[in-house]
């Protein structure tokens, strides 16, 4: 109930942001084409940009109630179709990165918290400090100059093959080829977050009571660790996974570019060069939509874990 809302104000900001910000979205379109000025007029009236901003507002709210969320200025299409079009490419990529960056970076941050100290707490710690420090931009650069110019092993742009026609099981294993790289270049970051943040709290957890009585009526130190000090330090780990979720859907923006990915974050890009602001709205207000069910979801599973949140 608080996220209808929150989403109508999501709306009203957005608006107001993009509306105020310089640029016309006409002359965008038109470029250096000398049109004539009732030309101009007409595709301003066309797209409804002579009527005065709070109007606009109000026939946008209202469309967004409706579940209209405007046409697109440059591909000429509603832009639900648009975003429902790439939305799948989008979530593949973002499930994969952060289905990645969860494993690798939960089981490095366990490593590193039971080897406290060692040259794989080091290595974990220098990992993590990378991660952070290195732009998603310019490690996806990284990747392609590395993996597909060097080493010719993997592909560097889109998201299937141009010069080949698989079918079945080979177009999954093309569309997975091409996944690889841009799944990398994403999941990184949250990876070193995710090996930082569990390192600590299994820290936290394992120094508690309840592990050393755990250890007195003698489990096996593998049960110890995965039931008791993995499963008490996992709310803040989900948190930050959940909290990341919207970030990872605005952030694959650049990523997607580089690597050619048809998906939600180039449509964005695109939309940005273009002035395409019913596409910029409806990008962002599918943005703020997922963070309002991510959190939801994320407060379910809270009590999945935690029986005191249920009780």
């Amino acid at each position: 109930m608080q996220a209808v809302p929150l989403l109508l104000g999501v709306v009203v900001v957005n608006f107001l942001l993009i509306s105020l910000a310089p640029g016309d979205p006409v002359a965008t379109l038109l470029g250096e084409y000398p049109a004539p000025p009732e030309y101009v007029a007409q595709l301003r009236r066309e797209f409804g940009l002579d009527r005065p901003a709070p109007v606009r507002l109000a026939l946008y709210a209202w469309n967004v109630v409706r579940g209209e969320l405007g046409f697109s200025f440059a591909y000429r299409l509603p832009v639900v179709t648009l975003v429902a079009g790439r939305l799948g490419n989008t979530f593949l990529l973002m499930a994969t990165a952060l289905s990645l960056a969860a494993l690798v970076g939960v089981g490095l941050g366990v490593a590193a918290a039971r080897r406290r100290g060692s040259g794989l707490d080091t290595a974990a710690t220098g990992i993590s400090l990378a991660g952070f420090s290195i732009p998603d931009f310019w490690l996806s650069q990284l990747l392609v100059l590395l993996f597909a110019v060097f080493l010719g092993w993997l592909p560097a742009q889109g998201i299937r093959s141009v010069r080949e026609e698989y079918t079945g099981l080979a177009a999954v294993l093309d569309a997975a080829r091409h996944l690889v790289l841009p799944a990398a270049a994403l999941s990184f970051r949250y990876m070193a977050l995710i090996s930082r943040l569990t390192r600590a709290s299994m820290l936290e957890a394992m120094s508690q009571d309840f592990i050393l009585a755990a250890r007195a009526r003698g489990l096996p130190e593998r049960l110890v660790l995965l039931q008791h000090g993995l499963r008490n330090a996992a709310l803040p780990v989900v948190t930050v996974i959940g909290y990341n979720f919207a970030f990872v859907l605005a952030g694959s923006a650049l990523v997607e570019t580089v690597f050619g990915w048809p998906g939600v974050g180039r449509l964005l890009y695109d939309a940005m060069l273009q002035r395409d602001t019913p596409v910029l709205l409806g990008v962002l207000l599918m943005v703020s939509a997922t963070v309002v069910v991510v959190n939801l979801l994320t407060d379910l599973l809270y009590a999945a874990l935690d029986p005191r949140v249920r009780y």
